[in-house]
């Protein structure tokens, strides 16, 4: 018996020894295929990381771009704000400024006092100097073609000659642009 227990003994062996190998292989194909597709997963998780990372860059650098914006934009606003409290004040100004354009000219007639006329002179010139240095620049009118988006016409008389024929013959008030915008049009009669 002792025979027969050491042959099944040994056929035991002999039938586990071939299992043991095939799963032996099954465990090293199954290493592959996992391995494998452990690398897949890196690979997919990689490709994720730099979509990730391109939409990150993408939306960094879109948020610079609208800052800037937004700075260039306020540095405008502030600037227009400015001018505008620049063009209030001059504004306010200009019924001062064509006082003086009329006592000046009431200046230099033939019987108007000299001291009178050079004193007057000089305070238009200060205040005219004082509005340029500002911005402030008069338009001349006379013998130009009349244009709507500078003048405003007050009225129409006939043209003394053929060649004044739509243009401006007298200027009543005149036009003032602050920093190249027009912040009055000039007041004018047209020859028809």
């Amino acid at each position: 018996m002792k025979d027969q227990d050491k042959e099944m003994e040994v056929n035991e062996e002999t039938i586990e020894t071939p299992v043991e190998n095939e799963n032996n292989l099954n465990d090293a194909e199954g290493q592959e295929e996992s391995s494998a597709g452990a690398e897949f997963a890196v690979e997919e998780q990689l490709a994720r990381s730099q979509r990730d990372y391109a939409e990150l860059q993408d939306k960094y650098i879109r948020h610079i771009a609208e800052f800037d914006n937004f700075k260039r934009r306020t540095l405008k606003e502030r600037l227009d704000l400015m001018n505008m409290a620049a063009r209030d004040t001059i504004q306010a100004l200009l019924p001062a400024l064509d006082d003086f354009d009329r006592v000046k000219a009431a200046g230099e007639l033939p019987n108007s006092p000299e001291p009178f006329g050079e004193g007057i002179k000089l305070v238009y010139h200060k205040l005219y100097h004082i509005l340029a240095a500002q911005g402030l620049e008069p338009m001349e009118s006379n013998g130009q073609p009349f244009d709507t988006e500078i003048h405003e016409a007050i009225t129409e008389i006939p043209a003394p000659s053929e060649d004044l024929k739509g243009k401006i013959i007298d200027t009543l008030e005149k036009g003032y642009k602050l920093k190249d915008k027009m912040i009055r049009y000039a007041k004018v009669v047209v020859g028809k």
